[in-house]
């Protein structure tokens, strides 16, 4: 199950915006294994769909279908900086 857990605002090379939605990825163990929930890495995904790489320092990757290279966006977002 994948939760919607915020989304952050980033910015490329001409200002231009993208909205990067960063999802949870939460599985309910068994009863059996006696465990609560567990939750994964996080899924980032642009509002359109498109992959999202987190490669640090406020810098993202993200893949468009169709594009030679991928399009690397910055954000001021404390969690990221």
């Amino acid at each position: 199950m994948s939760e919607h857990e915020r989304t952050i605002m980033a910015f490329d090379d001409q200002g231009r915006e993208v909205m990067i939605d960063i999802h949870a990825s939460v599985r309910e163990l068994s009863e059996l294994a006696h465990a609560g929930a567990v939750q994964g890495e996080p899924v980032l995904r642009t509002r359109e769909g498109h992959p999202v790489t987190y490669l640090g320092g406020g810098e993202f990757s993200v893949t468009l279908p169709g594009e030679e290279s991928d399009l690397i966006v910055r954000t001021d977002d404390p969690e990221f900086v």
